[in-house]
């Protein structure tokens, strides 16, 4: 357990990368077939995946993302910061019209995997949809759930318990940490007998 809770405890939201440090076609095969063993509702498995590692088309992809909603003085990863590769996580909705169990763990068990792997990621679902549609000439059956962006992580991350009265904004101190406050578990086990 307790290498897993190390496993877990590190995959956190990065959000600043080494855009010198190139995340190979074969690591974004791996991460896609992790994702592919996870449980499936009615084991329908109607998720699909645009792997992008190709630079040109990582910098095109860049603009159509939204950054840390809670960091409104900061406008996103400088170029010199940015993900090197992404996961674009389509549904097929001529499988299903429902996918938000199946994301979920999907793109938590791709965020597991790239820190195992070294590398890091962040989950972002605010997307210009149309933006990534033209640009990827992704199909209108497919609906786009989100992206997950990847790279050599270029920032740390910690985790800070918090208490009832405590804000759950994330944010960086004066030394550009990134803190990430989290709910400990006497605050969410509940017993009602």
């Amino acid at each position: 357990m307790t290498l897993f809770r190390e496993l877990v405890t590190n995959s956190r939201s990065y959000r600043r990368f080494d855009s010198r440090y190139p995340v190979p076609e074969e690591c974004l095969r791996d991460l896609v077939e992790l994702a592919c063993y996870t449980p499936s509702s009615k084991n329908l498995q109607p998720l699909k995946y645009i792997p992008v590692c190709n630079p040109d088309i990582a910098a095109l992809l860049y603009p159509a993302l939204s950054w840390a909603g809670y960091l409104a003085e900061w406008q996103g990863p400088e170029e010199s910061e940015r993900p090197t590769a992404y996961i674009v996580m389509l549904g097929d909705q001529e499988i299903s019209r429902e996918f938000s169990c199946d994301s979920g763990i999907a793109a938590q068990t791709i965020l597991l995997g790239s820190t195992a792997s070294g590398l890091g990621g962040c989950i972002i679902a605010s997307l210009d949809r149309e933006r990534i549609r033209e640009l990827l000439r992704i199909p209108d059956r497919f609906s786009i759930l989100m992206v997950v962006a990847l790279g050599k992580p270029r920032e740390t991350v910690v985790i800070d318990q918090m208490t009832e009265r405590d804000s759950v904004r994330y944010y960086r101190d004066r030394h550009g940490i990134h803190h990430v406050p989290k709910r400990v578990p006497d605050d969410v086990i509940m017993k009602f007998h």
